[in-house]
């Protein structure tokens, strides 16, 4: 199986069209389709329907079309760092990431290596534990940054020296507003908006052992669309702190929970990653900002 012709079928599934693929392959249209046969035949699967107007993959097609746009990225990503290991004077870092406010270290870490390599770039993948460790695992990232406890039996990590606060994120006309804080049985009697990933594995030990006494109305990938539904008024949201502008002018809020719920904030690797140097030398400035006073200064 050659990745000229992975690429070739890759082009093809997302056209919908031999032809248009042909055109953006800058190859003719008898050729990609003699191409995805002989693809065909080798597999011993038909990865194709092909209609009047438009051609669709098969469950046997989708299957090698997720599998090949994961090999694919590995082959541009290891092309890009042995041709970084010629003359170093940049390169690629691929960060996995949760949504939360402890992302400024990285971004202070981050922002001190683009001073002295102006050819560094940052790619980052945002999901839950799971999808970006799985990614992780496929070496498909570098590093993934996880605010929750994790099974850390596959994976160097560092400790980050920030935690992320659980709490609601409210508008100011709430009738919880008059509480600084909000008692964690109370969580039962509320209209909630909670992460999708968050309602199963990532949701802290007391939430998840009452889950289904919580009265759950919506939930939600990215904290902004939860704030918009709090702001139109559909319930509360489940979250960490400092994620939503909850400023003077703003019509939202923040109260925590108490007891206090924390999560923390790690940085992990797989214990047999070998390190670009771009990698490397990412890891060694976090390490830096990390022993920094007050672990952000710029």
């Amino acid at each position: 199986m050659e990745l000229r012709i992975l690429r070739y079928f890759v082009e093809a599934a997302r056209e919908k069209s031999m032809t248009g693929a042909a055109h953006k392959l800058h190859v003719t249209q008898p050729t990609l389709s003699k191409q995805i046969k002989e693809l065909e035949e080798e597999l011993g699967q038909k990865l194709f329907i092909r209609g009047n107007y438009q051609i669709h993959l098969t469950p046997e097609g989708s299957i090698l079309y997720k599998r090949a746009l994961d090999i694919l990225e590995m082959v541009d990503l290891t092309s890009a760092e042995f041709a970084s290991m010629k003359e170093f004077n940049g390169g690629d870092i691929y960060i996995g990431c949760a949504e939360s406010d402890g992302m400024t270290l990285i971004a202070r870490a981050a922002g001190r290596l683009r001073y002295e390599y102006k050819n560094l770039h940052f790619h980052l993948y945002s999901g839950n534990a799971e999808s970006v460790c799985e990614r992780l695992d496929k070496g498909l990232l570098d590093f993934a940054v996880v605010v929750q406890n994790i099974d850390l039996s596959k994976y160097d990590f560092l400790d980050l020296p920030v935690k992320d606060t659980w709490g609601l994120i409210m508008r100011k006309d709430s009738p919880m507003v008059a509480k600084s804080e909000v008692a964690l049985e109370k969580l039962t009697e509320l209209p909630l908006i909670v992460s999708r990933q968050g309602a199963t594995s990532e949701m802290p030990q007391w939430l998840q052992k009452n889950y289904a006494r919580l009265n759950i109305v919506a939930t939600y990938d990215l904290i902004f669309n939860a704030s918009i539904l709090v702001r139109e008024g559909l319930g509360y949201a489940l979250g960490f702190d400092k994620l939503v502008n909850t400023g003077l002018e703003s019509i939202l809020c923040f109260r925590p929970i108490v007891p206090a719920i924390v999560s923390p904030m790690r940085l992990i690797w797989r214990k047999d990653q070998q390190f670009s140097r771009a990698a490397e030398l990412f890891l060694r400035e976090v390490e830096c900002t990390c022993n920094t006073p007050d672990g952000l200064t710029f």
